[in-house]
Protein backbone atom coordinates (compact mmCIF):
# COMPACT_ATOMS: atom_id res chain seq x y z
CA UNK A 1 0.00 0.00 0.00
CA UNK A 2 1.70 3.08 -1.56
CA UNK A 3 -1.29 5.59 -0.19
CA UNK A 4 0.68 7.26 2.53
CA UNK A 5 4.00 7.86 0.25
CA UNK A 6 5.04 11.08 -0.95
CA UNK A 7 4.21 11.28 -4.63
CA UNK A 8 7.39 10.41 -7.05
CA UNK A 9 9.66 13.47 -7.66
CA UNK A 10 11.57 13.72 -10.44
CA UNK A 11 15.75 12.99 -9.78
CA UNK A 12 17.29 15.72 -10.37
CA UNK A 13 21.03 16.47 -10.77
CA UNK A 14 22.98 15.60 -7.28
CA UNK A 15 19.76 13.80 -5.61
CA UNK A 16 21.97 10.87 -5.36
CA UNK A 17 19.62 9.76 -1.86
CA UNK A 18 16.46 8.97 -3.64
CA UNK A 19 15.58 5.13 -3.88
CA UNK A 20 12.59 3.75 -5.93
CA UNK A 21 10.25 1.99 -4.62
CA UNK A 22 8.40 -0.22 -6.22
CA UNK A 23 5.34 -2.33 -5.23
CA UNK A 24 4.35 -5.59 -6.40
CA UNK A 25 1.76 -4.94 -9.15
CA UNK A 26 3.93 -2.49 -10.18
CA UNK A 27 6.61 -4.95 -10.64
CA UNK A 28 4.38 -7.56 -12.56
CA UNK A 29 3.33 -4.53 -14.97
CA UNK A 30 6.70 -3.60 -16.14
CA UNK A 31 8.58 -7.01 -15.98
CA UNK A 32 8.23 -8.50 -19.70
CA UNK A 33 8.48 -12.24 -19.31
CA UNK A 34 10.44 -12.74 -22.96
CA UNK A 35 12.84 -10.61 -22.22
CA UNK A 36 13.07 -12.16 -18.46
CA UNK A 37 13.97 -15.39 -19.97
CA UNK A 38 16.47 -13.62 -22.46
CA UNK A 39 18.19 -11.74 -19.69
CA UNK A 40 18.42 -14.76 -16.87
CA UNK A 41 19.82 -16.61 -20.24
CA UNK A 42 22.50 -13.58 -19.91
CA UNK A 43 23.00 -13.79 -16.47
CA UNK A 44 23.50 -17.67 -16.59
CA UNK A 45 25.69 -17.32 -19.54
CA UNK A 46 27.65 -14.43 -17.35
CA UNK A 47 28.32 -16.70 -14.32
CA UNK A 48 29.32 -19.46 -15.78
CA UNK A 49 32.11 -17.39 -17.59
CA UNK A 50 33.09 -16.16 -14.60
CA UNK A 51 31.67 -12.40 -15.11
CA UNK A 52 29.17 -12.67 -12.35
CA UNK A 53 29.89 -12.67 -8.56
CA UNK A 54 26.87 -14.66 -6.62
CA UNK A 55 28.12 -16.69 -3.29
CA UNK A 56 26.21 -19.45 -2.34
CA UNK A 57 23.18 -18.50 -0.46
CA UNK A 58 23.13 -18.53 3.31
CA UNK A 59 20.23 -18.33 5.46
CA UNK A 60 18.75 -18.34 9.20
CA UNK A 61 16.61 -20.96 10.12
CA UNK A 62 13.44 -20.45 12.13
CA UNK A 63 12.78 -23.75 13.28
CA UNK A 64 9.78 -23.36 14.84
CA UNK A 65 8.21 -22.77 11.73
CA UNK A 66 9.98 -24.81 9.64
CA UNK A 67 10.85 -21.80 7.75
CA UNK A 68 14.69 -19.88 6.82
CA UNK A 69 15.35 -16.40 6.29
CA UNK A 70 18.08 -15.91 3.18
CA UNK A 71 20.11 -13.68 1.72
CA UNK A 72 21.07 -13.21 -1.94
CA UNK A 73 23.38 -10.78 -2.92
CA UNK A 74 24.50 -10.58 -7.07
CA UNK A 75 26.79 -9.05 -9.36
CA UNK A 76 26.01 -9.58 -13.07
CA UNK A 77 28.22 -7.42 -15.36
CA UNK A 78 26.91 -7.55 -18.72
CA UNK A 79 24.01 -6.57 -17.18
CA UNK A 80 25.26 -3.58 -14.61
CA UNK A 81 23.12 -4.64 -12.21
CA UNK A 82 24.18 -5.26 -8.88
CA UNK A 83 21.24 -6.46 -6.59
CA UNK A 84 20.53 -8.28 -2.83
CA UNK A 85 17.97 -10.60 -1.97
CA UNK A 86 16.26 -10.88 1.49
CA UNK A 87 14.02 -14.13 1.35
CA UNK A 88 12.04 -15.76 3.53
CA UNK A 89 10.41 -19.35 2.83
CA UNK A 90 7.60 -20.20 5.16
CA UNK A 91 6.03 -23.44 4.08
CA UNK A 92 3.14 -23.16 6.80
CA UNK A 93 2.13 -20.34 4.76
CA UNK A 94 0.53 -22.77 2.16
CA UNK A 95 -3.68 -22.38 2.14
CA UNK A 96 -3.25 -18.97 3.96
CA UNK A 97 -3.46 -15.36 3.40
CA UNK A 98 0.13 -14.98 2.91
CA UNK A 99 2.37 -16.76 0.18
CA UNK A 100 5.26 -19.70 1.15
CA UNK A 101 7.80 -16.81 -0.38
CA UNK A 102 7.77 -13.11 0.90
CA UNK A 103 10.73 -11.18 -0.38
CA UNK A 104 12.31 -7.37 -1.25
CA UNK A 105 15.04 -6.63 -3.71
CA UNK A 106 17.86 -3.74 -3.00
CA UNK A 107 19.17 -2.52 -6.25
CA UNK A 108 22.37 -0.60 -6.09
CA UNK A 109 23.80 1.77 -8.02
CA UNK A 110 27.29 -0.02 -9.55
CA UNK A 111 29.20 3.07 -9.85
CA UNK A 112 28.78 4.24 -6.12
CA UNK A 113 26.91 1.14 -4.04
CA UNK A 114 24.53 3.64 -2.91
CA UNK A 115 20.73 1.83 -2.63
CA UNK A 116 18.63 2.89 -5.88
CA UNK A 117 15.69 0.91 -5.62
CA UNK A 118 13.70 -1.32 -3.21
CA UNK A 119 10.84 -3.38 -4.71
CA UNK A 120 9.02 -6.52 -4.12
CA UNK A 121 11.01 -9.75 -4.71
CA UNK A 122 8.03 -12.04 -4.33
CA UNK A 123 6.88 -11.73 -8.03
CA UNK A 124 10.56 -11.45 -9.26
CA UNK A 125 10.84 -13.98 -7.60
CA UNK A 126 8.13 -16.95 -9.19
CA UNK A 127 8.80 -14.92 -12.33
CA UNK A 128 12.42 -15.37 -12.64
CA UNK A 129 11.86 -18.97 -11.36
CA UNK A 130 9.72 -20.03 -14.06
CA UNK A 131 12.16 -18.03 -16.62
CA UNK A 132 14.74 -20.34 -16.03
CA UNK A 133 12.37 -23.16 -16.82
CA UNK A 134 11.28 -22.08 -19.77
CA UNK A 135 15.04 -21.10 -20.75
CA UNK A 136 15.93 -25.00 -20.06
CA UNK A 137 12.80 -26.06 -22.04
CA UNK A 138 14.26 -23.96 -25.13
CA UNK A 139 17.58 -25.31 -25.37
CA UNK A 140 16.66 -29.00 -23.95
CA UNK A 141 13.11 -30.19 -24.92
CA UNK A 142 12.27 -31.80 -27.82
CA UNK A 143 11.35 -29.38 -30.81
CA UNK A 144 7.63 -31.13 -31.19
CA UNK A 145 6.99 -31.44 -26.70
CA UNK A 146 3.22 -30.47 -27.13
CA UNK A 147 2.38 -32.11 -23.64
CA UNK A 148 3.08 -30.34 -20.37
CA UNK A 149 2.72 -31.60 -17.63
CA UNK A 150 2.43 -29.47 -14.27
CA UNK A 151 3.24 -31.28 -10.69
CA UNK A 152 2.02 -28.58 -8.32
CA UNK A 153 -0.84 -25.61 -8.07
CA UNK A 154 1.25 -23.05 -6.06
CA UNK A 155 2.62 -19.33 -7.32
CA UNK A 156 5.04 -21.38 -8.81
CA UNK A 157 3.19 -23.27 -10.49
CA UNK A 158 1.17 -20.76 -12.44
CA UNK A 159 4.24 -18.54 -13.03
CA UNK A 160 5.21 -21.83 -15.57
CA UNK A 161 2.26 -21.99 -16.79
CA UNK A 162 2.26 -18.31 -18.18
CA UNK A 163 6.29 -19.27 -19.66
CA UNK A 164 6.46 -22.42 -20.70
CA UNK A 165 4.49 -21.42 -23.83
CA UNK A 166 6.71 -18.84 -24.64
CA UNK A 167 9.50 -21.89 -25.46
CA UNK A 168 7.34 -24.49 -26.79
CA UNK A 169 3.69 -24.68 -29.27
CA UNK A 170 1.06 -26.11 -26.60
CA UNK A 171 -1.61 -28.75 -27.95
CA UNK A 172 -2.28 -29.95 -23.94
CA UNK A 173 -1.51 -29.06 -19.81
CA UNK A 174 -2.07 -31.08 -17.16
CA UNK A 175 -2.28 -29.82 -13.91
CA UNK A 176 -1.79 -31.92 -10.97
CA UNK A 177 -1.78 -31.29 -7.29
CA UNK A 178 -2.59 -33.24 -3.83
CA UNK A 179 -5.72 -31.05 -3.56
CA UNK A 180 -7.65 -31.63 -6.29
CA UNK A 181 -9.88 -28.08 -5.49
CA UNK A 182 -6.64 -26.00 -6.28
CA UNK A 183 -5.51 -27.93 -9.09
CA UNK A 184 -9.05 -27.14 -10.42
CA UNK A 185 -9.12 -23.12 -9.57
CA UNK A 186 -5.54 -23.83 -11.51
CA UNK A 187 -7.14 -24.52 -14.44
CA UNK A 188 -9.74 -22.34 -14.26
CA UNK A 189 -7.47 -19.39 -14.10
CA UNK A 190 -5.68 -20.41 -17.57
CA UNK A 191 -8.79 -21.99 -19.26
CA UNK A 192 -9.04 -19.03 -21.34
CA UNK A 193 -5.03 -18.48 -22.35
CA UNK A 194 -4.24 -23.02 -22.43
CA UNK A 195 -5.59 -25.95 -22.96
CA UNK A 196 -5.59 -27.50 -19.94
CA UNK A 197 -7.21 -29.48 -17.44
CA UNK A 198 -6.81 -31.04 -14.04
CA UNK A 199 -5.91 -34.54 -13.29
CA UNK A 200 -6.05 -37.09 -10.39
CA UNK A 201 -2.94 -38.40 -10.52
CA UNK A 202 0.86 -38.18 -10.94
CA UNK A 203 0.95 -40.72 -13.67
CA UNK A 204 -2.18 -39.25 -15.86
CA UNK A 205 0.06 -36.09 -15.63
CA UNK A 206 3.15 -37.19 -17.50
CA UNK A 207 1.60 -39.79 -19.34
CA UNK A 208 3.47 -39.01 -22.66
CA UNK A 209 4.46 -35.34 -21.78
CA UNK A 210 7.19 -34.17 -23.44
CA UNK A 211 7.50 -31.35 -20.93
CA UNK A 212 7.28 -32.31 -16.55
CA UNK A 213 7.38 -29.15 -14.64
CA UNK A 214 7.63 -29.99 -10.45
CA UNK A 215 7.38 -26.89 -8.59
CA UNK A 216 5.98 -29.05 -4.60
CA UNK A 217 7.54 -29.06 -1.79
CA UNK A 218 7.37 -32.73 -1.55
CA UNK A 219 9.61 -34.73 1.08
CA UNK A 220 9.04 -38.08 -1.53
CA UNK A 221 9.78 -37.48 -5.43
CA UNK A 222 6.87 -36.50 -7.30
CA UNK A 223 8.96 -36.95 -10.11
CA UNK A 224 9.64 -40.87 -10.87
CA UNK A 225 11.66 -42.46 -13.42
CA UNK A 226 9.01 -45.28 -14.71
CA UNK A 227 6.45 -42.34 -15.14
CA UNK A 228 8.29 -40.51 -17.68
CA UNK A 229 8.44 -41.31 -21.90
CA UNK A 230 11.32 -41.65 -23.39
CA UNK A 231 12.67 -37.90 -24.60
CA UNK A 232 10.88 -36.22 -21.60
CA UNK A 233 12.56 -32.65 -20.06
CA UNK A 234 12.34 -32.24 -16.56
CA UNK A 235 12.47 -29.06 -14.70
CA UNK A 236 12.41 -29.37 -11.24
CA UNK A 237 12.57 -26.09 -8.79
CA UNK A 238 10.68 -27.52 -5.42
CA UNK A 239 12.67 -27.11 -2.70
CA UNK A 240 12.80 -28.99 0.94
CA UNK A 241 15.51 -29.41 3.30
CA UNK A 242 14.01 -32.57 4.50
CA UNK A 243 13.55 -34.22 1.38
CA UNK A 244 13.77 -34.57 -2.34
CA UNK A 245 11.17 -33.93 -5.45
CA UNK A 246 12.68 -35.66 -7.88
CA UNK A 247 13.85 -39.71 -7.77
CA UNK A 248 17.66 -41.02 -8.09
CA UNK A 249 16.75 -42.98 -11.26
CA UNK A 250 15.24 -40.10 -12.81
CA UNK A 251 18.94 -38.48 -12.13
CA UNK A 252 20.83 -40.83 -12.62
CA UNK A 253 19.58 -41.45 -16.29
CA UNK A 254 19.18 -37.87 -17.31
CA UNK A 255 21.10 -35.44 -19.22
CA UNK A 256 21.74 -33.58 -16.11
CA UNK A 257 21.69 -29.44 -16.15
CA UNK A 258 22.46 -27.26 -12.98
CA UNK A 259 22.40 -23.37 -12.36
CA UNK A 260 25.40 -23.74 -10.65
CA UNK A 261 28.42 -26.97 -10.60
CA UNK A 262 29.72 -25.83 -7.23
CA UNK A 263 26.35 -24.70 -4.81
CA UNK A 264 23.87 -27.52 -6.34
CA UNK A 265 25.79 -30.58 -4.34
CA UNK A 266 25.98 -28.36 -1.37
CA UNK A 267 23.55 -29.17 1.55
CA UNK A 268 20.36 -26.65 2.11
CA UNK A 269 19.85 -23.78 1.68
CA UNK A 270 22.47 -23.37 -1.55
CA UNK A 271 22.01 -26.97 -2.53
CA UNK A 272 19.20 -29.24 -3.42
CA UNK A 273 18.95 -32.90 -2.22
CA UNK A 274 17.58 -34.31 -5.25
CA UNK A 275 21.28 -33.93 -6.46
CA UNK A 276 23.12 -34.58 -3.11
CA UNK A 277 21.62 -37.69 -2.01
CA UNK A 278 22.46 -39.49 -5.15
CA UNK A 279 26.23 -38.51 -4.78
CA UNK A 280 26.11 -39.75 -1.23
CA UNK A 281 24.62 -43.19 -1.72
CA UNK A 282 27.26 -43.73 -4.96
CA UNK A 283 24.67 -43.66 -7.83
CA UNK A 284 26.08 -40.78 -9.57
CA UNK A 285 29.19 -38.58 -8.60
CA UNK A 286 29.66 -35.12 -9.37
CA UNK A 287 31.07 -35.47 -12.73
CA UNK A 288 27.24 -36.76 -13.86
CA UNK A 289 26.35 -33.09 -13.95
CA UNK A 290 26.52 -33.00 -17.82
CA UNK A 291 26.57 -28.27 -17.58
CA UNK A 292 25.60 -25.71 -16.18
CA UNK A 293 22.47 -23.75 -18.04
CA UNK A 294 25.01 -21.04 -18.60
CA UNK A 295 26.97 -23.08 -20.76
CA UNK A 296 24.24 -24.30 -22.75
CA UNK A 297 23.22 -20.66 -23.63
CA UNK A 298 26.83 -19.72 -24.58
CA UNK A 299 27.32 -22.89 -26.74
CA UNK A 300 30.25 -24.17 -24.40
CA UNK A 301 28.42 -27.45 -24.05
CA UNK A 302 26.13 -29.25 -26.02
CA UNK A 303 22.59 -30.12 -25.22
CA UNK A 304 19.97 -32.60 -26.21
CA UNK A 305 21.74 -35.06 -28.63
CA UNK A 306 18.61 -37.50 -29.42
CA UNK A 307 15.15 -37.86 -28.99
CA UNK A 308 14.66 -40.96 -27.00
CA UNK A 309 17.00 -38.82 -24.51
CA UNK A 310 15.82 -37.68 -20.89
CA UNK A 311 16.87 -34.49 -19.94
CA UNK A 312 16.49 -32.99 -16.50
CA UNK A 313 17.21 -28.71 -15.09
CA UNK A 314 17.42 -29.12 -11.75
CA UNK A 315 17.03 -25.69 -10.24
CA UNK A 316 17.57 -24.29 -6.33
CA UNK A 317 17.28 -20.35 -7.77
CA UNK A 318 20.71 -18.03 -8.02
CA UNK A 319 20.85 -14.50 -7.25
CA UNK A 320 21.94 -13.99 -10.51
CA UNK A 321 18.84 -14.39 -11.60
CA UNK A 322 17.23 -11.95 -9.01
CA UNK A 323 19.70 -9.21 -10.79
CA UNK A 324 18.60 -9.69 -14.08
CA UNK A 325 14.86 -9.54 -13.00
CA UNK A 326 15.29 -6.58 -11.13
CA UNK A 327 17.57 -4.72 -13.61
CA UNK A 328 14.24 -5.17 -16.39
CA UNK A 329 12.06 -3.85 -13.59
CA UNK A 330 14.07 -0.42 -12.30
CA UNK A 331 14.98 0.08 -16.58
CA UNK A 332 11.14 0.17 -17.13
CA UNK A 333 10.23 2.27 -14.43
CA UNK A 334 12.27 4.59 -15.06
CA UNK A 335 11.61 4.81 -18.60
CA UNK A 336 8.02 4.95 -17.90
CA UNK A 337 7.97 6.88 -14.36
CA UNK A 338 6.50 4.66 -12.40
CA UNK A 339 7.45 4.20 -8.45
CA UNK A 340 7.70 6.36 -5.80
CA UNK A 341 10.94 7.86 -4.51
CA UNK A 342 12.39 8.41 -0.90
CA UNK A 343 15.37 10.31 0.49
CA UNK A 344 18.13 8.39 2.04
CA UNK A 345 19.49 11.44 3.00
Amino acid sequence: DTRDIPPRRTREPGGEGLMLLLTRGEVEELLDPDELIDAVGQAMADLSAGRASAPARVAATIAERGAITAAMPAWVAGLDALTTKLVNVFPGNAGGPYETHQAVIVAFDPANGRPSALMDGAAITALRTAAGSALSARLLARADAGVLAVLGTGVQARAHLLMMPRVRRLSEVRVWGRDPTKAAQLVAAVASELPARAVATIEEACDGAGIVSASTHATEPVVRRALLAPGTHVTSVGYNVSGREVDAETVRDALLVVESRETIVLPPPAGANDIAWPIRDGLIDASHIHAEIGELVAGVKEGRTADEQLTLYKSVGNAVQDAAAASLVLAAARARGIGREIDLD
